[in-house]
Order: structure tokens, then C-alpha cells, then sequence
């Protein structure tokens, strides 16, 4: 099993959920209203009057199998809108209940 988080632009929530969902991923944890930064060439998303976007974070534990597929379609989604922020992160489950 891995662990999958998504850091996105709140704009995109609805597209990433679409993701999820045409790859039959249904569990999910969400944050929403997140602050952040990219780390290159990103804009701030602070929720203030001058950074005034936020992001949401979304974390779901999926088959080793699901993990390319989803990768690549968010990857896909990322090269569409690259201006609004979207990062993921695979990490490994090592044991759940």
C-alpha cells in the first residue's frame, strides 16, 4: 500500500476528485484552507489580501498497482493549469488497522 498526498490549488478540488473517482479510489482524507508556497517558481497561497489563494491537501492510501495511473493523470492536470499549484507524494504505508 502507498500513501498518496496532494497538495493542490483549491480551484483544482473538483478536478482532482474527478481523478480519484475515474480511477476508483474512494477513501480519502481532505484539509482545506492550507497555506503554502511553492518551492521553485510557485506563488504563495496564503489566503491574505496580496496572496489571497489557498490550497487544499488530500491524502489517500491506495494499492502499489493505482499509484502510476493516478501520478500520471495528475501529472496530466498539472501541465494544464501549472500556474495554479499541484504536487503530489508517494510515501510508503508500512502498517494500518
Amino acid at each position: 500500500m502507498k500513501a498518496v498526498l496532494i497538495s493542490h490549488n483549491q480551484a483544482l478540488s473538483e478536478e482532482v476528485e474527478d481523478i480519484l473517482d475515474n480511477l476508483y479510489i474512494r477513501g480519502y482524507t481532505q484539509w482545506v484552507d492550507v497555506n503554502g508556497r511553492g518551492s521553485d517558481t510557485g506563488e504563495s497561497h496564503l489566503g491574505t489580501h496580496t496572496w489571497p489563494s489557498l490550497n487544499n491537501v488530500l491524502l489517500t492510501i491506495i494499492p502499489d498497482e493505482k499509484v502510476k495511473d493516478l501520478l500520471k493523470k495528475l501529472s496530466e492536470l498539472n501541465q494544464e493549469v501549472e500556474e495554479q499549484g499541484l504536487r503530489a507524494f508517494v510515501l510508503n504505508v508500512e502498517d494500518s488497522i
